[in-house]
């Protein structure tokens, strides 16, 4: 009896990372069936909050708090420098400017965009390690950076409708999206690759092993905001462009999973 009471309190950390990224799903749902303004405004600030709670806390739960705390120093210091950079330079994104529904800003960057870089690069992070598992790091890493530009490809025209930011120059873009430049995902690209090596270094110095729980919930968050807003972007928010890029970019990721899951 001792034991199973044990094992329960044991098991109760690793649900910690789940109630978020079900509030997440929920909130996420509602974007598309609010109108434009303050509400969806709030619905917006909310998926972010939660998102990059899903993050630190499952970094914290699963590989400790050293790495939780790396996670999120890591991620939001590297996102101010490259988001004040591009805002000053264009470098490397293209020009661009914020608009004031983000709120308050620190160099210029909103606070609202390091917790979405923090929303999404832990979970990028994770798929790249899960389909390269015992790869080499430059490949996890190169994976994590596509993966992490990937998701922008579909949430970025999303964005740019909801009047958060605007390009200067949105063309030359990708076909069905001609919100936003090619420059933007080289960008992310060059970002992602910077930051997914910081991650890297930093699990592989200050990681538990093995990990204490699994990664099911910030990978619910990611699959989730890039396939079920491909469904937003079709079925209600008029942007059938980014809807097709998020099916495209997640099949063949799905596969590898498939195929990996399936190795003995």
């Amino acid at each position: 009896m001792s034991g199973l009471v044990v094992a329960r309190a044991g098991s109760r950390p690793a649900a910690v990372p789940w109630v978020p990224a079900v509030l997440l799903v929920l909130t996420a749902i509602a974007y598309p069936l609010t109108e434009g303004g303050a509400v969806r405004d709030a619905v917006s600030w909310t998926i972010v909050l939660l998102g990059s709670t899903v993050s630190v806390v499952h970094a914290v739960v699963s590989r400790g708090a050293r790495t939780g705390a790396g996670v999120l120093l890591a991620t939001a210091a590297t996102a101010v420098v490259f988001e004040s950079v591009g805002l000053a330079t264009g470098f490397p994104y293209g020009e661009y400017t914020y608009s004031d529904d983000l709120g308050p800003t620190l160099l210029g960057v909103p606070f609202l965009v390091p917790l979405a870089w923090l929303m999404m690069a832990w979970p990028s992070w994770l798929l790249a390690h899960r389909l390269t598992r015992g790869g080499r790091r430059a490949v996890r890493v190169g994976v994590a950076a596509a993966v992490f530009a990937a998701w922008d490809v579909v949430l970025d025209p999303q964005m740019v409708q909801a009047g958060y930011w605007t390009w200067a120059h949105p063309q030359p873009s990708l076909p069905g999206i001609d919100t936003v430049p090619l420059t933007n995902l080289a960008g992310w690209l060059l970002a992602g690759l910077v930051l997914m090596t910081l991650l890297d270094l930093l699990v592989a110095r200050t990681a538990l092993a093995p990990p204490r729980t699994g990664d099911g919930a910030p990978l619910l968050v990611l699959g989730w905001m890039t396939l079920g807003g491909a469904v937003a972007h079709a079925g209600w928010l008029g942007l059938p462009g980014s809807a097709a890029w998020g099916v495209l970019l997640a099949v063949p990721v799905l596969v590898a999973l498939a195929v990996r899951n399936r190795r003995p």
